[in-house]
């Protein structure tokens, strides 16, 4: 049977102001991205996120991104590899401090916007990553865009390493996505995504906004928390998957070594 994790971005609030749908959405999701105060997220929604997460039984996962409040980490800063080394360590052990006095552990990382594309092409800053998730606990998950250079450095460092697809995002013919200053960037019809998710999954190929089938691998597939068919997504894909025989289960539970 085919397996895949279904992970979400959330705790992207700051204080009482509250963006998406994050309490609904730990209800359909395996595996929460939680934001370390870098492009969102502030101490206290870290908090909150981490107990709402680990009461509905959601694993959790570091997600780390470029400096950058105003631009909610989307835009690209030249960084070296050794500021991204920092950068990660700084984000992830704050992440890991609140799951570990809230009783929980936390499962992966995932590196956001910019940062994750960025390290999908460089690969001074994708071993940077990897090196910095491995030295802060090789236990972790590292998630990186599917067959991408983020995933080779997890691997090659001794990280299990999940390759990741989107539900709501169009790909480019190199395997990257779409930019979001594209108007063709995101998949909008939550039947259309749950297509392109299972296709990714059962045979490991999708088709380019140039119209071309490309091999990928699924191991974890992301719905998008801020958009404004989240939780329209969030139900609909995971009931598509069971109907095509796919089994939704944490990361950690199948990915191996």
């Amino acid at each position: 049977m085919h397996k895949v994790d279904l992970n979400c971005d959330m705790g992207e609030s700051f204080g009482s102001f509250v963006v998406g749908n994050d309490d609904a959405l730990l209800d359909f999701i395996t595996s929460a991205n939680i934001a370390c105060g870098s492009h969102a997220g502030d101490p206290s929604t870290m908090k909150k996120t981490v107990r709402k997460a680990l009461e509905k039984n959601v694993a959790i996962g570091a997600h780390p991104g470029l400096p950058d409040l105003q631009g909610f980490g989307r835009r690209e800063i030249k960084i070296s590899p050794e500021e991204t080394y920092d950068l990660v360590v700084y984000q992830i052990g704050a992440l890991q401090a609140f799951v570990k006095s809230e009783g929980g552990k936390l499962q992966h990382v995932k590196p956001h916007g910019a940062l994750f594309n960025m390290a999908a092409k460089d690969p001074a800053l994708a071993e940077a990553i990897a090196e910095a998730v491995y030295k802060v606990e090789p236990e972790l998950i590292l998630f990186g865009l599917s067959g991408a250079e983020l995933v080779k450095a997890g691997k090659k460092i001794g990280l299990r390493a999940a390759n990741e697809v989107f539900s709501d995002r169009t790909y480019q013919h190199d395997g990257t996505l779409t930019s979001r200053l594209e108007k063709n960037a995101l998949i909008t019809d939550h039947e259309m995504a749950a297509d392109q998710v299972i296709r990714m999954v059962k045979e490991n190929k999708v088709k380019t906004i140039q119209g071309q089938d490309i091999s990928i691998q699924a191991e974890t597939v992301c719905i998008h928390g801020d958009g404004e068919s989240a939780l329209e997504f969030a139900r609909s894909i995971p009931e598509a998957l069971k109907k095509a025989g796919i089994q939704v289960e944490p990361i950690g539970e199948f990915l191996g070594r």
